[in-house]
């Protein structure tokens, strides 16, 4: 069973749709006990980096998130979900993240290097261009069009973290993955069919 973590936060029910119409089993649940008991586990999120944060605290969430990590489950942090993954996140002073990805998450600058006026959040389809394959990327078109919604970005401290970029005034880490762990800036339950083959192929790691 694939676990969607519920924690107030985010967009939980279009991911376990998505993951529905795939064929695949997907539970949206607050309960630390069924994330434990999960065969992989996806993290979702819309919102504030530190009200995030302070829900799974408050769920008793943030030990079974980081136990399935550990444990080598399969785990897919979606949007919020990735950048929770990281140290901290500058958004609204320093906040603290699981500290599981070594690095930080950075809001977007107001322009490009160039002058140019950057609209934030990044709202839209966008490139991604992959850096590796790693799995649940494999046959992806490169670059693939992916559909965004943020304002914030990952900076990874270990480049080798970095399994795909996107060009928005400037470059930055768009996915990552290492082992079991992979994390997507964009929404994949959002980017039709492309979005819905990196959820089929999570999900059969887990089968």
């Amino acid at each position: 069973m694939i676990a969607i973590v519920d924690y107030g936060m985010g967009n939980v029910r279009s991911v376990q749709k998505a993951f529905e119409r795939l064929g695949h089993a997907a539970e949206v649940t607050p309960d630390p006990d069924r994330v434990r008991a999960a065969s992989a586990v996806v993290l979702p999120g819309v919102g504030a980096f530190g009200d995030c944060m302070a829900n799974l605290v408050k769920g008793d969430l943030r030990e079974p998130v980081v136990r399935a990590i550990r444990s080598g489950r399969p785990f897919l942090g979606i949007c919020l979900g990735l950048q929770l993954l990281f140290d901290e996140s500058e958004e609204f002073g320093r906040q603290e993240g699981l500290g599981l990805v070594p690095g930080r998450v950075v809001r977007f600058p107001a322009g490009s290097p160039e002058g140019e006026p950057l609209k934030v959040p990044h709202i839209g389809w966008n490139q991604v261009t992959f850096r590796s394959r790693a799995r649940i990327f494999e046959g992806l078109p490169d670059p693939a069009y992916l559909y965004f919604v943020h304002s914030y970005y990952v900076v990874p401290e270990d480049p080798a973290w970095i399994a795909g970029t996107t060009e928005y005034g400037l470059s930055f880490t768009s996915a990552i993955a290492r082992d079991n762990v992979w994390g997507v800036q964009f929404h994949p339950e959002k980017s039709q069919r492309l979005g819905l083959s990196i959820l089929d192929r999570f999900a059969r790691l887990a089968a």
